[in-house]
């Protein structure tokens, strides 16, 4: 109980969490490793910790939780782990659609499309279409993704629209080119955790993260759940969020 208590000190500052938790699911292959265990077991125990976060974001009321599932970069692993990979995302989808459904949470996914097998694409418009209405949590899967990519294609469509003549160079803003990023519509996240200790961004999210707190733990992504997600949530109550501006409180 005392461990507990301690989990959840953030709240006794205040009630709020953030409203949109981003996560880079790191370390699975090192946590296997360290066990003398092949690689694969370390992502299928990744995707129990996926399981976990998601549940404990329901509980404490995030809104948006959006997890790097598959980078574009991850094209030049092995065939074998890819393939081991994109195994766990049709498990994934036909093991838990069902309850993540009837627990209201939303799926969405953002990243090319290209280079993914007809039957994944298809098991992610049914789950897509099936949970579009749900409200209790956005669950946003970044599947492909590279966010390089994602500013660029954003910046043709734009370019085609002035080329077209229905907009002006000098219409352009960045929040006019935040609405035709994979994100548009859903808040930049206010809060980026990353396990395994490394320190970078790995191509995520790198124009909704301007304001963003990061918070990285030295867990690999197999070891997270409830306790790892409050405590970064603690650390992210004891930043001074100035946004550019005057700092409006004291961090004491």
């Amino acid at each position: 109980m005392n461990e507990h208590n301690q989990s959840m000190a953030w709240r006794s500052a205040t009630e709020q969490v953030p409203r949109h938790v981003a996560i880079i699911m790191d370390g699975n292959g090192r946590w296997a490793e360290r066990r003398g265990l092949p690689r694969s077991v370390g992502h299928r125990m990744g995707v129990e910790a996926v399981r976990r976060t998601v549940r404990a974001a329901i509980e404490l009321g995030i809104q948006h939780l959006t997890i790097y599932s598959f980078s574009s970069e991850n094209w030049s692993r092995p065939a074998s782990e890819i393939d081991d990979l994109m195994g766990l995302m049709k498990r994934f989808i036909r093991r838990d659609l069902a309850e993540l459904h009837q627990n209201g949470v939303r799926i969405s996914v953002i990243g090319e499309r290209e280079g993914v097998d007809a039957e994944l694409l298809g098991m992610i418009d049914e789950a897509v279409s099936l949970t579009c209405e749900n409200l209790a949590l956005n669950l946003m899967i970044a599947f492909n993704y590279g966010s390089r990519a994602e500013i660029a294609k954003a910046a043709r469509v734009l370019a085609e629209r002035v080329e077209k003549g229905t907009l002006k160079p000098e219409e352009i803003t960045p929040e006019l080119l935040a609405s035709v990023l994979d994100t548009h519509g859903v808040p930049d996240p206010d809060l980026l955790i990353r396990t395994s200790g490394e320190l970078r961004l790995s191509n995520f999210l790198l124009w909704q993260a301007a304001y963003t707190e990061f918070v990285f733990l030295d867990a690999y992504w197999p070891d997270f759940g409830r306790e790892l997600l409050e405590q970064a949530i603690g650390e992210f109550h004891k930043r001074n969020r100035r946004f550019g501006g005057v700092a409006t409180r004291s961090t004491g």
